[in-house]
């Protein structure tokens, strides 16, 4: 079973229609396409509200990628405790929580630029709501975070060009420099993989959603530095609300 990843190309589309092909048994809503983001790269799923043709509205809590009896492209919508069940071929029209997602892609954004200031191997990131932290592989701590914050806030304000691309998987393989995580490798095996440019000052990996241009971050406080074992120091972020 598939679900057409419209977030992917459309990350700023708000709501759409889409038909409901399963209800698996733990009652999970697989769509044919969403704009809901599922849960992975360290970004949370998104939520919002299913709306059916004949009235009623199904809040959905949260969106995760299918399990093995989903398939390996379904995406599923986690309703509500307490939600009505919809029928399968029923017709919905989705909504997101716009506010919060639009939080999410200014915070992953922003987390590509920390790794762009702080050029060390990334071990570990988490996007969260208007806040998100990466872990570096740095073995002698020194860091300033109101250098770090000093500099994030100078190439937001530039307001860099955001755009994802393509490549084959074998261009990636050929290019092992593009890959900053170490715990996590980018999913390989379809034929090619996305990266997201952040023009003039990055280049990765990476699935999840994010602004057109760096501005759109508006200005960021880095919160904490966090020494986290020998070498791994964590540094955290979070959006001037």
């Amino acid at each position: 079973m598939t679900t057409e990843p419209l977030f992917r190309s459309e990350p700023y589309t708000r709501t759409c229609e889409a038909q409901i092909v399963a209800v698996n048994d733990r009652g999970g809503i697989i769509l044919d396409r969403t704009l809901f983001y599922p849960t992975g790269g360290g970004q949370p799923g998104d939520s919002g509200t299913l709306k059916l043709a004949s009235g009623p509205e199904i809040a959905i809590a949260t969106t995760v990628k299918g399990g093995p009896d989903d398939g390996a492209d379904a995406i599923v919508h986690v309703p509500a405790e307490g939600s009505a069940t919809p029928a399968v071929g029923d017709q919905v029209t989705l909504e997101i929580d716009w506010a919060r997602r639009h939080r999410h892609m200014r915070v992953h954004t922003c987390l590509h630029l920390l790794s762009a200031v702080l050029d060390f191997p990334v071990t570990g990131g988490q996007v969260g709501d208007s806040k998100g932290r990466l872990d570096f592989d740095i073995p002698e701590a020194g860091l300033d975070k109101d250098e770090i914050g000093a500099e994030l806030n100078r190439l937001i304000a530039e307001d860099h060009p955001v755009a994802a691309e393509w490549i084959s998987d074998a261009e990636l393989a050929a290019q092992p420099e593009l890959v900053k995580t170490m715990s996590v490798q980018p999913p390989t095996g379809a034929g090619q993989v996305r990266l997201i440019r952040v023009e003039g000052l990055d280049l990765q990996p990476c699935g999840g959603t994010h602004v057109a241009r760096t501005g759109e971050i508006g200005p960021v406080t880095v919160t904490k530095i966090e020494k986290k074992g020998r070498q791994n120091r964590r540094v955290s972020i979070a959006l001037n609300e």
